[in-house]
């Protein structure tokens, strides 16, 4: 006869030997289900001498079994002793197949063929056994490998780690610990932030890459693996690299199969959801519970956390609250009504849109990470040209865009909402005040934990990923349009993401659907007499595609990424459908329509005709595109064909900056008599902004990027323009006033350099710590930029690319 158990629980690792752990301390019956030979299989697998963080640190562990930050072989050596010295019932290589039964009598069955019954089973399996697989060609090969057991094992290989959580974080940094083994380590992310990643991880990361221990690739994904080689593909494009193993560290999600099959449904359809849960834990199949990292909770204390907490539920405590109790309580206890933490958290899932599929573990986790904040009628939440990169929701209330003088736009937000979406994006400071209509409660989400939750949780990324398209379209198209107006639209919207060089359409193909520029910037190209001839630049906030809407459908010009870029993909039909029914919009799109059907008829009845002037043109533009100009929003030129070599525009740029240049003429690169000197491009996206630990750089109201002086001098941003733009400076000594040079001979006079006055008068014996310092566009100086306006020939120009860049000018005669 089977043996019958009040509980059963299926994995060992932290949670459910905790659980197991607190039923032996009750003495409840109880049987502990480990498919390995050993403990806690989660730990084990971690690498070989792996620093195990215990967080979060404010929230207190509530567990029989003891736990704290140290070595991984230290914690498994407790963790053993510990489970033996409580008598816990363990069965060592017992592999579970399937779940049958109900409540008060289910039916395990083994893989060893035996079986055994529970009144209630704890499911803490875990996702480790079911990875995120390379699905790309090559992601087979023999050197990809998904687990890192002992990093000391490889000696002078080149190994590329591809994910930057947590787990590929520490792989990386283990790997690259000990120089004397000659590893050449790399990691790859798919994005700039390091969202999914612990701060102290992210940290430990970046001083490993200051050392020179480890190469951090940004912005990349795998296109396809080859014999000793990855191919990525980058912000530039594809980029070949030399590697003899990869490791791929891309998170894994639950095995659904084997969960659907135990009667539990899942919260979406999507790969990477969890199981539907109570507070107390229980599945959907009651007498089931989910606890741990299959349930959303990666975390070693949560784990352990919920361990205890599920068999205290099963054992009749329902009043027991969880650890994180007070640390929510303290968030919601200055709103105005009063309300229980989880009857906030449902509210405030029920209430905000994107919330909606969060399961009731994740909505405690995600509110640790964030604060509630009520305000009253006609309050300010924040400013115009304010700093902040949060996200809003708003769970109670509405919101609307004053005007100056405080009469409404008539743009409303209503309950539900977001707002804050673009300084979530872009980095850019708050582009309207926002101010509350009614009595309103928001959500402040700081900007990494929405990232976290947008990569964690599909359903919360599409939400916001909504949101924001609509917003965009209704702010660049306005003509009055209103979000009913564009349903239609929004039911056929795909988000693209277009590599460097890609071409979201060919010249010749059949087709009428419409790109709106998300992200990015796009070249327009034309064949005339075999070669691809650069017609213009477009920047995000515009879209291209629109004049076949109306003829055969079939395109005039080639449109391609300028760099890395992401367009929202709508349906011709559904584009078309909404210009009919909309005049005033219909009559915008006509006019930017007739000027670009003018410009293709100019191209077309002139082609024949062209000749070294356009290929002149078309090969300076390409070569401005290369060298940053396809994601700059103001860029300096200098026309080498009026320049004189004076250094006006550096001595310039020095005295408007306490003596040091944020320019340097003679460095960068030429084509033709155009050259692009090292300053700041203004980048639409800026890859400064990625990684600034006391969130130092901002974007101005005119769109300049500018360091504050919070900044403490990391080198962080250095590091990743791409542009070398950027340098650490010591901060100069205050340079006095030329009467004071007139008359007591102090400070550089006329026609000295601030700048080499600045350095030969730095105090001596002082070191003072050095910060970033880059172009600001002379933000708040009249007149504009000093270098430009100091350039006695006019050969120094700051241009928006998007004027520059177009053979339109080739049109009105002024190329």
């Amino acid at each position: 006869m089977a043996d019958i158990y009040r509980i059963a629980i299926v994995g060992s690792g932290p949670a459910g030997l905790s659980a197991a752990a607190h039923a032996a301390s009750l003495g409840i019956s109880h049987v502990l289900l480990e498919k390995t030979d050993h403990l806690s299989d989660t730990i084990y697998k971690y690498q070989k001498g792996k620093h195990v963080m215990a967080t979060p640190s404010q929230l207190v562990l509530r567990a029989d079994m003891d736990f704290d930050a140290g070595k991984r072989e230290a914690i498994l050596g407790t963790w053993d002793k510990q489970a033996a010295e409580r008598k816990i019932n363990v069965r060592l290589k017992s592999e579970v197949k399937a779940i049958s039964g109900a409540k008060g009598d289910f039916t395990i069955g083994l893989t060893d063929g035996t079986s055994i019954r529970a009144e209630a089973i704890i499911l803490a399996i875990g996702t480790q056994g079911n990875p995120n697989l390379m699905r790309v060609p090559g992601g087979d090969m023999a050197h990809v490998q998904y687990q890192l057991d002992d990093p000391g094992e490889y000696v002078d290989e080149h190994i590329t780690v591809i994910g930057a959580g947590d787990a590929g974080i520490e792989n990386a940094l283990g790997l690259a610990a000990d120089v004397a083994q000659g590893n050449v380590v790399s990691i790859v992310n798919r994005t700039a932030d390091f969202s999914r990643a612990k701060s102290a991880n992210v940290k430990l990361l970046m001083a490993a890459r200051d050392e020179g221990r480890m190469n951090i690739i940004t912005d990349a994904s795998p296109n396809r693996v080859e014999k000793d080689y990855l191919v990525l593909d980058t912000r530039d494009g594809e980029a070949r690299f030399r590697c003899d193993r990869i490791i791929a560290r891309m998170g894994s999600a639950a095995p659904r199969k084997f969960i659907e099959a135990c009667g539990i449904e899942f919260t979406s359809e999507d790969r990477e959801a969890f199981p539907k849960l109570s507070p107390a834990f229980e599945s959907t199949n009651p007498g089931i519970y989910v606890i741990g990292a299959l349930a959303g909770y990666p975390l070693i204390k949560h784990c352990m956390n919920q361990g205890y907490d599920a068999v205290e539920f099963i054992n009749g405590n329902t009043a027991l609250k969880p650890a994180d109790e007070p640390i929510l309580e303290k968030k919601f206890v200055y709103l105005p009504q009063k309300r229980s933490v989880d009857e906030w958290l449902e509210f405030i899932r029920t209430s905000v849109t994107i919330l909606n599929e969060l399961s009731p573990l994740q909505m405690r986790e995600f509110m640790l990470d964030s604060e509630v904040k009520a305000y009253g009628k006609n309050e300010i939440i924040f400013e115009k040209n304010a700093p902040g990169s949060s996200l809003f929701c708003i769970a109670q209330g509405k919101v609307d865009i004053p005007l100056p003088d405080g009469r409404s736009t008539g743009i409303v937000i209503p309950q539900g909402s977001i707002f804050g979406e673009v300084g979530l994006v872009s980095g850019r400071r708050r582009g309207s005040t926002i101010r509350s209509i009614d009595d309103t409660i928001v959500v402040d989400i700081p900007r990494n934990a929405i990232l976290k939750l947008m990569a964690s949780v599909p359903a919360v990324k599409r939400a916001v990923t909504r949101i924001s398209t609509e917003r965009q379209l209704l702010q660049m198209w306005q003509s009055g349009l209103q979000s009913a107006d564009l349903a239609g639209v929004l039911e056929t919207a795909e988000i693209k993401a277009v590599r460097a060089g890609e071409a979201i359409f060919r010249e010749g193909d059949e087709s009428r659907d419409v790109y709106v520029i998300r992200s990015g910037s796009m070249v327009v190209e034309k064949n005339i007499g075999g070669k691809p001839i650069f017609l213009s630049y477009v920047p995000a906030g515009n879209y291209v595609g629109e004049l076949e809407l109306f003829d055969n459908g079939v395109r005039k010009n080639t449109v391609r990424a300028a760099v890395k870029s992401e367009v929202i993909k709508l349906n011709g039909d559904a584009f078309r459908a909404l210009l009919e029914a909309q005049p005033t919009f219909f009559a915008q799109a006509k006019t930017a329509m007739g000027e670009r059907t003018d410009l293709a008829s100019f191209i077309e009845a002139k082609k024949d005709s062209f000749g070294s002037v356009v290929d002149m043109y078309s090969a300076t533009a390409n070569f401005l595109v290369d060298n940053g100009v396809g994601e700059a929003t103001d860029v300096l030129l200098i026309d080498e064909n009026l320049c004189v070599g004076c250094d006006n525009c550096e001595k310039a740029c020095a005295d408007s900056h306490d003596g040091i240049s944020r320019l340097d003429r003679e460095a960068g690169r030429t084509f033709a008599h155009l050259h692009v000197p090292t300053s700041c491009r203004h980048c639409e996206h800026p890859h400064c902004m990625a990684d600034c630990p006391p969130t130092a750089i901002h974007r101005g109201q005119d769109g300049e990027v500018y360091i504050d002086e919070t900044c403490i001098g990391c080198g962080n941003c250095q590091r990743n323009c791409p542009y070398g733009v950027i340098r650490m400076e010591k901060e100069p000594p205050k340079k006095p006033s030329l009467w004071t040079w007139f008359l007591f001979g102090k400070g550089p006079g006329p026609g000295e350099a601030s700048h080499d006055w600045a350095y030969a008068n730095m105090p001596k014996g002082v070191e003072k710590a050095k910060r970033a310092v880059k172009c600001d566009m002379c933000s708040g100086i009249e007149g504009g930029a000093s270098c430009v306006r100091a350039c006695p020939t006019g050969a120094a120009i700051r241009v928006a690319p998007e004027e520059f860049l177009s053979v339109a000018r080739l049109q009105r005669g002024d190329a």
